[in-house]
């Protein structure tokens, strides 16, 4: 069985932020949960993470991806802190404790290597095991290396050492096969040698970089593999790097919906977080976003300037031009917008129309109701073929307290209609335009007036 420690104690200076560098949103997600699920995917006997910098936030945020992914549930979860910031070999050291006694391989990575799949980790484990190798290691051939560690290699190709930028000669800083902090370590092996580790370096701090060259002066084998792939190992040490990720990763997963079925008018400018899941002839207007662990079902019509988050869409819907939707459900051929708001956990029913400037917030709108513009609908449990005129508010707040307004089925609100919460409207009710209702209509009413009184029944 293979263990697998994630470094995610950093703050990341040249992130130039107080956030913790693993804490910084990628593609909708904490950068430290994409390391996390790629090991969970390895299936390991334990995973270990070591925090530091806001250790509490980043450990839950790791806490939340564990508990949601969907494995066999073997893996023991540790979280380990260092609550010396003194370099990565430190950080390992900091977990002595936890490693003493464990056998086989120990897979170390970064923190901040979003792109890093779960195969890579398990040929790294193959190789590693195969070979007999003390330390197995994961290298790339960059361009641009600056700020890398550079691997140096005798004149066979075998691995001599790995230098650091900061501790690199002028000569050395111009190989460009690079550390990317990708490890597979004998875990014996590796308690014994982080005991000769100094801080004799450039930066004064203990390098886990420097254990495999420890291991071969000791007589043994450490192999370093050239990995073919840069992107995938590429690690985040700026704001730079961060935008690069996310635009990558954006790439990929509108590569990916194309290919399922989805039409995008303008890829370019169309942004989606990779927990979205969009059903096959949906077709996204240009300047679209869409966040969170949204779903839209298939056939529906997404248009220009709109933003929906934690969503969840039902088939045939169509959002108008300039609407927002969070945190809310939509049901199948609804629609919405222009300019429309919906939030915090409203529910539009089936063929529903909340058409442009009216709000929605924390409402159930039952089934082919209408609220064609100009519209608030706060704390309100609305029936089905309910008509909403133009100007209508709840009025769910009386400066203490939020109230719900409740309309039942086939009720007809006139233009201007105030509803002064608590209260509620009859099945089959009507009430004039301009009226401000402030008690209970009763069911075939017509309310009118200020305040509003009932003229007569309606049947």
């Amino acid at each position: 069985m293979t263990d697998v420690m994630i470094l995610a104690a950093g703050l990341g200076t040249r992130m130039k932020s107080n956030r913790a560098k693993v804490l910084h949103q990628l593609g909708g997600r904490p950068l430290i949960s994409y390391p996390v699920r790629a090991a969970l995917e390895l299936d390991p006997r334990n995973l270990l993470v070591i925090t530091g910098h806001q250790a509490a936030e980043v450990e839950a945020a790791v806490r939340d991806e564990f508990d949601a992914f969907d494995g066999n549930g073997q893996t023991n979860l540790t979280f380990v802190r260092q609550t010396e910031q003194r370099g990565t070999g430190h950080a390992v050291l900091s977990a002595r404790g936890a490693l003493t006694g464990t056998k086989g391989p120990l897979v170390i990575i970064a923190g901040d290597s979003p792109m890093l799949k779960s195969a890579t980790f398990s040929k790294l484990v193959e190789s590693h095991q195969t070979e007999g190798a003390a330390a197995t290691f994961l290298t790339a051939m960059l361009e641009d290396p600056t700020g890398y560690g550079r691997i140096v290699r005798d004149r066979e190709g075998r691995f001599v050492r790995n230098v650091e930028q900061k501790d690199a000669t002028e000569a050395e800083r111009k190989i460009q096969e690079v550390n990317v902090s990708v490890y597979c370590f004998d875990t014996p092996a590796l308690l014994g040698a982080l005991g000769s580790l100094t801080t004799d370096n450039a930066q004064g701090e203990y390098y886990l970089t420097d254990v495999p060259q420890v291991l071969s002066s000791a007589s043994n084998k450490v192999t370093a593999l050239l990995h073919n792939d840069p992107e995938e190992v590429m690690g985040i040490n700026s704001r730079l790097d961060l935008a690069e990720a996310e635009r990558k990763l954006r790439e990929h997963k509108l590569q990916d919906l194309m290919l399922a079925g989805v039409t995008l008018i303008d890829p370019a400018t169309t942004y989606i977080d990779q927990e979205v899941e969009i059903g096959r002839d949906t077709v996204l207007h240009p300047q679209v976003i869409i966040e969170g662990k949204s779903s839209i079902g298939a056939g529906c019509t997404i248009q220009s300037w709109t933003r929906l988050k934690d969503v969840h869409i039902g088939d045939n819907v169509t959002i108008k031009n300039c609407s927002v939707v969070e945190d809310s459900d939509i049901a199948d051929r609804a629609a919405i917008g222009p300019f429309a708001r919906i939030r915090m956990q409203a529910e539009i029913g089936e063929s529903v129309v909340i058409g442009n400037f009216v709000e929605v917030k924390k409402s159930k709108i039952g089934r082919k109701t209408k609220a064609q513009h100009l519209a608030y609908l706060g704390d309100a449990t609305l029936g089905e073929n309910v008509n909403i005129g133009a100007g209508t508010i709840t009025c769910n707040y009386d400066g203490e307290r939020k109230h719900q307004t409740i309309i039942e089925d086939d009720v007809k609100i006139g233009s201007d209609t105030m509803l002064v919460a608590p209260v509620s409207v009859g099945r089959g009710s009507k009430t004039g335009a301009g009226s401000v209702i402030t008690k209970n209509v009763p069911p075939d009413s017509l309310a009118v007036g200020v305040p509003a009184v009932i003229k007569k029944k309606l049947r």
